[in-house]
């Protein structure tokens, strides 16, 4: 069985029909107790590098330089055993992508949800 990525905001209502919920932010979101989320794990090995993260500042107008960057940082060898644990999980069903941004369509877990799917065997 092999399952695909999703993603979403933290701060959406979970469903229990979700799959597996790993968040994909490097910095715990604001507000949000860790019980709350009910999450499988916190990968943030999977995250944009803090450099990257802080010269995106969510600006919409630079997605595409951003989303360029970060699949580069994907590929590296510093994320490929993170990428590899998620696509473990997508082998037993379902995974949702959380992050805090507001803007989810413009988010790494948007970024890397897509790549994910176009790659998962």
């Amino acid at each position: 069985m092999s399952g695909r990525f999703r993603y979403r905001r933290v701060y959406d209502e979970v469903s229990p029909s979700e799959g597996a919920r790993v968040l994909v932010d490097r910095v715990w979101p604001r507000g949000v107790r860790k019980e709350a989320l009910d999450l499988t794990e916190w990968l943030r090995d999977v995250a944009p590098s803090t450099e990257l993260r802080q010269w995106y500042t969510h600006d919409a107008e630079k997605f595409d330089e951003f989303r360029r960057r970060y699949l580069a940082e994907l590929k590296s060898s510093e994320q490929r055993s993170a990428v590899e644990h998620l696509h473990e999980l997508a082998d037993h069903g379902d995974v949702v992508l959380l992050t805090a941004t507001r803007d989810v369509e413009h988010s790494q877990a948007a970024v890397l949800a897509r790549w994910l799917n176009e790659r998962h065997r």
